[in-house]
């Protein structure tokens, strides 16, 4: 079971990250600051991600959840943005930076949507 789950949050979430990963990168592009483009990126897929991974990976995704995978974003946010500015104290560019954190965080996302968001499903 979990690692079917698993599956199916990766490839929903690679579709949910691709989309999410091309907003930022326009967003940078057009000139706005890493943490504004990545909040933004972050925003616009909410919705789309909490009907997507909870349908399509958990089972279900009742407005009560919500909240909490709200929760969940918010601190994979706040991780995103502070892994991307060590990277590029490091001297990567934000494009690769930002890139390198995706699995990571992917995968961070997926044990606390599992375990705090969609527990009940």
């Amino acid at each position: 079971m979990l690692n079917s789950q698993l599956l199916r949050f990766l490839l929903v979430g690679g579709l949910n990250t691709g989309v999410g990963y091309a907003l930022f990168a326009v967003f940078v592009w057009i000139g706005l600051p890493y943490p504004v483009a990545i909040g933004l990126a972050t925003v616009l897929g909410v919705a789309f991600n909490f009907q997507s991974t909870g349908r399509l990976v958990f089972g279900g995704a009742r407005l009560s959840q919500l909240g909490r995978f709200v929760g969940v974003y918010s601190f994979v946010y706040l991780l995103n943005v502070g892994s991307v500015a060590l990277l590029l104290r490091a001297g990567l560019n934000v494009y690769i930076a930002n890139a390198v954190v995706l699995l990571p965080l992917a995968l961070m996302a997926f044990v606390l949507q599992r375990r705090f968001v969609f527990a009940a499903s």
